[in-house]
């Protein structure tokens, strides 16, 4: 790998020159570190979040660039942590002082002392984060390499400055940060490293629920998350936090019928989806429409392997992991839910003759996860068969245009009837009651299945034909 060792260029920013030009005034030690000096030296494109270490007080060398960077916003500082954070325009700085650390079992809050580049250094969590770039007089641009990190973003590796075991039982969520790292790099976790994975691996549990999901949804958000989420099994980690897909894993065969890996084949349709789109709760849709297989999963000797129902489990199942894992349990919640719900209904019409009362039906159901469902169940052909795959990517191409076909002429996106139930109380003079209920549900079920068209007068019509078969009169007035 090639990687770009030449700082010169970028420091030469008007943010970088107000920090030189700022240290300089203060004479206090100070340097670059972490993900912005790991990402220019790979060549990642622009900095956005930038990290500051001074040997002294970083707050105040904030406080000073704050003053020096034309418009920057009002500084936060977090006087616990030793911190502070300047935003300027699109740019995050974030200042701290030189530090070094120690940890309880407990907790993965250390106790901090002050301390210098290089123990600042030493409780970075892996060797390519441990890199330090000099903003000092005379070796501005300097790199500051203890730990031979240069060499493991050459070689694609990750690796921990120090004993793994103490780098990850000090503060566990550094085990799914190497795994979130070498998802979005495409690096390989060292095997020490990866064996203190996996001996450590309980000591997830003292992490908060909040800063595990965060480290799931940047792996969620790499092109190819399956890569984090193997990783995550591999070592022992996924079963400590989603269990409902390790129980996915593994193929049975009963009289010689098997069932394919619905773990391996759910990593695959996350691979496929992430191709479509960068919706995270699509994403997470696709990880989780096929948890209820193996709570559902059952042989019979005459058909084989089934999983009826499985999609209504899922979506049960969906609400409690969310709960568990501290996730929203809001709108974006019940996007999922209802995606896992619906994950197999386009794909029942796309194996069928495409009729409009089904297409109607579908449009009716999803409302506006309709086209993420398809693209969901797009994702789900995972099949091998070059002449199957072709298949199913043919007849979904026809469900989309009968899809687009029947809602222009039909409009049953966002549905809403043609006759009100304040329309049927007054022509029939009601007070709310069951009636009304049932002539609206039997306007839209003749709409849905195209006996009459969505419009008024064949709605009011029916209302009045509906009505007279229950015994309800009109009003005379």
């Amino acid at each position: 790998m090639m990687l770009n060792n030449n700082f010169d260029d970028v420091l030469k920013q008007e943010v970088f020159q107000t920090l030189i030009r700022c240290v300089a005034d203060l004479d206090l030690e100070t340097y670059l570190v972490g993900g912005f000096v790991r990402d220019h030296l790979l060549g990642r494109g622009k900095a956005k979040d930038i990290d500051i270490v001074a040997v002294g007080s970083g707050i105040d060398l904030a406080k000073v660039v704050q003053q020096e960077l034309p418009g920057a916003n009002a500084i936060q500082i977090f006087k616990n942590y030793g911190t502070a954070m300047v935003q300027w325009r699109d740019i995050t700085l974030e200042f701290v002082g030189a530090r070094k650390e120690s940890y309880s079992e407990e907790s993965r809050n250390p106790i901090v002392k002050k301390g210098t580049l290089k123990d600042d250094q030493h409780r970075r969590d892996f060797t390519i984060n441990a890199l330090a770039v000099s903003l000092n007089p005379g070796e501005v641009g300097k790199l500051v390499d203890p730990f031979q990190g240069l060499n493991d973003l050459q070689e694609g590796v990750i690796k921990t400055p120090l004993d793994p075991d103490v780098t990850y039982s000090d503060d566990p969520l550094r085990m799914l940060r190497a795994i979130r790292f070498a998802a979005q790099l495409n690096f390989k976790i060292e095997d020490e490293s990866r064996r203190s994975i996996s001996k450590n691996r309980q000591r997830i549990d003292i992490i908060s629920k909040e800063r595990v999901v965060e480290e799931l949804h940047k792996i969620m958000m790499c092109s190819k998350p399956s890569l984090g989420f193997l990783l995550l099994e591999q070592n022992g980690l996924l079963e400590c936090i989603i269990p409902e897909l390790i129980k996915l894993k593994g193929i049975e065969e009963i009289e010689g019928q098997k069932h394919k890996d619905n773990f391996y084949h759910t990593l695959e349709v996350v691979d496929n989806i992430c191709e479509n789109t960068d919706n995270l709760w699509l994403r997470w849709a696709a990880l989780l429409h096929d948890i209820g297989k193996a709570p559902t999963k059952k042989f019979h000797p005459k058909i084989g392997w089934t999983f009826h129902a499985h999609e209504f489990i899922g979506s049960k199942m969906v609400y409690k992991l969310f709960k568990r894992l501290k996730m929203p349990l809001n709108e974006k919640m019940k996007y999922v839910q209802k995606l896992v719900m619906m994950s197999s209904r386009p794909i029942i019409i796309a194996e069928d003759i495409v009729t409009d009362a089904a297409v109607r039906r579908l449009v009716f159901d999803a409302g506006e996860i309709l086209d993420d469902l398809i693209t969901l169940c797009e994702a789900d052909i995972t099949t091998k068969n070059p002449a199957r795959f072709n298949q199913y990517h043919n007849n979904f191409k026809i469900v989309r245009a009968k899809i687009k076909e029947v809602e222009e002429r039909d409009r049953i996106r966002n549905f809403q009837p043609p006759v009100t139930g304040e329309m049927i109380m007054e022509f029939f003079n009601l007070r709310p009651c069951k009636e009304i209920g049932l002539i609206k549900e039997a306007i839209k079920e003749a709409i849905l299945e195209g006996e009459i068209p969505n419009e008024y007068n064949a709605a009011f019509k029916l209302m009045i034909k509906k009505g007279g078969e229950i015994g309800l009169q009109p009003n005379e007035k």
